[in-house]
Protein backbone atom coordinates (compact mmCIF):
# COMPACT_ATOMS: atom_id res chain seq x y z
CA UNK A 1 0.00 0.00 0.00
CA UNK A 2 3.00 2.58 0.59
CA UNK A 3 3.73 2.13 -3.50
CA UNK A 4 0.45 2.90 -4.41
CA UNK A 5 0.59 6.18 -1.74
CA UNK A 6 3.83 7.30 -3.71
CA UNK A 7 2.64 6.49 -6.89
CA UNK A 8 -0.77 8.49 -6.32
CA UNK A 9 1.87 11.44 -5.14
CA UNK A 10 4.12 11.28 -8.13
CA UNK A 11 1.13 12.56 -10.33
CA UNK A 12 1.06 16.24 -11.25
CA UNK A 13 -1.85 17.96 -10.14
CA UNK A 14 -3.67 19.71 -12.77
CA UNK A 15 -3.52 18.94 -16.71
CA UNK A 16 -1.02 16.22 -17.43
CA UNK A 17 1.43 16.57 -20.22
CA UNK A 18 -0.24 14.96 -22.61
CA UNK A 19 -2.95 17.24 -22.21
CA UNK A 20 -0.77 20.32 -22.39
CA UNK A 21 1.06 19.40 -25.55
CA UNK A 22 -2.91 18.86 -26.95
CA UNK A 23 -4.34 22.02 -25.92
CA UNK A 24 -1.11 23.81 -27.52
CA UNK A 25 -1.19 21.39 -30.91
CA UNK A 26 -5.21 22.66 -30.74
CA UNK A 27 -4.10 26.25 -30.39
CA UNK A 28 -1.79 26.26 -32.76
CA UNK A 29 -3.86 24.75 -35.84
CA UNK A 30 -6.21 26.90 -35.25
CA UNK A 31 -4.09 30.03 -35.40
CA UNK A 32 -2.78 28.30 -38.78
CA UNK A 33 -6.55 27.76 -39.92
CA UNK A 34 -6.73 31.67 -39.51
CA UNK A 35 -3.80 32.56 -41.15
CA UNK A 36 -4.52 30.46 -43.91
CA UNK A 37 -8.61 32.15 -44.31
CA UNK A 38 -6.60 35.60 -44.01
CA UNK A 39 -4.12 35.23 -46.66
CA UNK A 40 -6.81 34.13 -48.95
CA UNK A 41 -8.83 37.05 -48.23
CA UNK A 42 -6.14 38.99 -48.91
CA UNK A 43 -5.28 37.61 -52.41
CA UNK A 44 -9.18 37.89 -53.15
CA UNK A 45 -9.24 41.91 -52.44
CA UNK A 46 -5.92 42.37 -54.52
CA UNK A 47 -7.30 40.73 -57.01
CA UNK A 48 -10.59 42.17 -57.12
CA UNK A 49 -8.42 45.84 -56.49
CA UNK A 50 -6.52 44.73 -59.75
CA UNK A 51 -9.61 43.92 -61.70
CA UNK A 52 -10.81 47.09 -60.50
CA UNK A 53 -7.51 49.45 -61.04
CA UNK A 54 -7.11 47.78 -65.02
CA UNK A 55 -11.04 48.92 -65.69
CA UNK A 56 -10.35 52.35 -64.56
CA UNK A 57 -6.79 52.36 -66.64
CA UNK A 58 -8.91 51.09 -69.89
CA UNK A 59 -11.80 53.80 -69.15
CA UNK A 60 -8.64 56.43 -69.01
CA UNK A 61 -7.40 55.66 -72.49
CA UNK A 62 -10.61 55.39 -74.01
CA UNK A 63 -11.13 59.16 -72.54
CA UNK A 64 -8.16 60.16 -73.86
CA UNK A 65 -8.62 58.85 -77.22
CA UNK A 66 -11.97 60.25 -77.27
CA UNK A 67 -10.25 63.70 -75.54
CA UNK A 68 -8.25 63.76 -78.99
CA UNK A 69 -11.03 63.26 -81.69
CA UNK A 70 -12.85 66.31 -79.76
CA UNK A 71 -9.16 68.42 -80.18
CA UNK A 72 -9.42 67.43 -83.77
CA UNK A 73 -13.26 68.05 -84.41
CA UNK A 74 -12.43 71.38 -82.38
CA UNK A 75 -9.59 72.49 -84.62
CA UNK A 76 -12.06 71.33 -87.85
CA UNK A 77 -15.19 72.97 -86.94
CA UNK A 78 -13.32 76.66 -86.18
CA UNK A 79 -11.85 76.70 -89.58
CA UNK A 80 -13.96 79.86 -91.70
CA UNK A 81 -15.25 77.49 -94.20
CA UNK A 82 -16.91 75.43 -91.42
CA UNK A 83 -18.10 78.33 -89.65
CA UNK A 84 -20.07 79.10 -92.57
CA UNK A 85 -21.33 76.35 -94.11
CA UNK A 86 -22.78 74.63 -90.60
CA UNK A 87 -24.44 78.66 -90.51
CA UNK A 88 -26.22 78.14 -93.30
CA UNK A 89 -26.95 74.64 -93.06
CA UNK A 90 -27.83 74.16 -89.32
CA UNK A 91 -29.06 77.95 -88.35
CA UNK A 92 -30.71 78.83 -91.77
CA UNK A 93 -28.30 81.59 -91.59
CA UNK A 94 -28.16 83.70 -94.99
CA UNK A 95 -26.45 86.64 -95.78
CA UNK A 96 -28.90 89.77 -96.58
CA UNK A 97 -29.40 91.22 -99.96
CA UNK A 98 -27.63 94.46 -101.01
CA UNK A 99 -30.70 96.14 -100.83
CA UNK A 100 -30.99 95.24 -96.98
CA UNK A 101 -27.40 96.00 -96.56
CA UNK A 102 -26.49 99.38 -94.91
CA UNK A 103 -23.21 100.32 -95.14
CA UNK A 104 -21.71 103.20 -92.17
CA UNK A 105 -18.94 104.73 -92.55
CA UNK A 106 -16.46 106.16 -89.74
CA UNK A 107 -14.80 108.74 -89.93
CA UNK A 108 -10.93 108.34 -90.07
CA UNK A 109 -8.50 109.74 -87.60
CA UNK A 110 -6.59 111.55 -90.12
CA UNK A 111 -9.51 114.31 -90.07
CA UNK A 112 -9.80 114.85 -86.57
CA UNK A 113 -6.22 115.84 -85.92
Amino acid sequence: MNKDVLVEEDKPRGLSVVHKKLITYLIMVVLIFISATMVVFEVYEYRHDYRQMTTYLREQDDLNAEWGRLLIEQQTFGSTSQIGTRAVTQLRMFSPPTSDTIVISLPSLEQNK
